[in-house]
C-alpha cells in the first residue's frame, strides 16, 4: 500500500533519479563508513548508500516505514524523534570515533534539528542534509548581506559549510513550496573554546533590532557584562563578522 506523505511530519519524499544521484556523489559513500541517515522516508536516498556502505543507520519517526525499513537486511533502524538521539551515545554503541551525518531534514524543524547536532560536532565528521534553499542561503551568507544573521554565526563558528547542490521542488512527491539545496558541513578541527550559551545570548541581542546600529542592543550588553573591550558599536549586527562575535564571547 502507497505511503501517504503526513503533513504533520513536513514529508516530502525525494523521487528524482538525477538529483539522487548527484547527492549520493556529493556524499561520496565509502564502504564501512559509519552514516546515518536522518529520515529516510521511502529509502529513495537510503539505498543508493546503503549500496555503496554495505551497512546504514537510519534514524526514522513515522512508525509505519520504520516498519517498513526494518525489513532491509543492512539498515538499523531506530524509531526515534531524531531531536531525543543522544549522538555521543549513539557513536559509542556504533563503535566509531566519528559520524557521517545526512539527511533530508523536515523543514519545519530543521534549526532545532542543527542546534541539536552542534554540541556533538566533536563526534561528526561531516554532514550533508537537504534544507530549504533559503535556510541554507543563511547559513553560509557573509558578513554585509541580507542572509547573514544568527544562524550564519551560531554556525560558522564551528563549521565550514558550502551550498553544493540546487535542488527544484518537482524532484519531491509532494513537491514543496519552496526551492530546497544540499549543503555540506565539516566540524573545524581547532574550533574556538568558548561558552556556546554566551554566544548564543550576545548574538541574539545583536539582532534583535538588526537594522539599528548595535550601540542600542549589543552596546548596552557590552556594558552590563562590565566588559573592557574595544568594540565598534556604531555598525549593524550583519556588518560583524564571526570572529569578531567569537572574540566578544570569549570576553571575560
Amino acid at each position: 500500500m502507497k505511503h501517504i506523505p503526513r503533513k504533520r511530519f513536513g514529508q516530502h519524499f525525494l523521487s528524482d533519479r538525477g538529483i539522487i544521484d548527484d547527492i549520493v556523489g556529493a556524499i561520496n559513500p565509502q564502504a564501512s563508513e559509519v552514516m546515518v541517515e536522518i529520515g529516510p522516508g521511502l529509502a529513495a536516498l537510503t539505498q543508493p548508500l546503503v549500496e555503496r556502505l554495505g551497512h546504514l543507520n537510519v534514524i526514522e519517526l513515522d512508525r509505519d516505514l520504520a516498519a517498513k525499513l526494518r525489513g532491509h537486511p543492512q539498515l538499523k533502524v531506530i524509531e526515534s524523534d531524531v531531536l531525543k538521539v543522544d549522538f555521543t551515545q549513539l557513536a559509542q554503541d556504533l563503535g566509531a570515533t566519528k559520524l557521517r551525518v545526512v539527511g533530508n531534514l523536515p523543514y519545519n524543524i530543521s534549526s532545532p534539528i542543527l542546534f541539536h547536532l552542534l554540541p556533538v560536532a566533536d563526534v561528526v565528521l561531516d554532514q550533508h542534509f537537504m534544507l530549504q534553499k533559503e535556510v541554507i542561503d543563511r547559513m553560509v551568507a557573509k558578513p554585509a548581506t541580507s542572509d547573514y544573521g544568527r544562524l550564519s554565526v551560531m554556525l560558522q563558528w564551528r563549521y565550514a559549510m558550502e551550498n553544493v547542490l540546487f535542488v527544484p521542488p518537482e524532484s519531491f512527491d509532494p513537491p514543496p513550496r519552496v526551492d530546497s539545496a544540499v549543503v555540506r558541513m565539516v566540524p573545524l578541527e581547532a574550533p574556538p573554546q568558548l561558552d556556546v550559551t554566551r554566544l548564543q545570548e550576545l548574538v541574539q541581542v545583536a539582532f534583535s533590532q538588526r537594522r539599528k546600529i548595535l550601540r542600542h542592543t549589543l552596546g548596552r550588553w557590552i556594558e552590563t557584562q562590565g566588559l573592557d573591550v574595544v568594540f565598534d558599536v556604531q555598525r549593524r549586527a550583519e556588518e560583524v563578522s564571526v570572529q569578531e562575535y567569537v572574540a566578544l564571547a570569549q570576553k571575560k
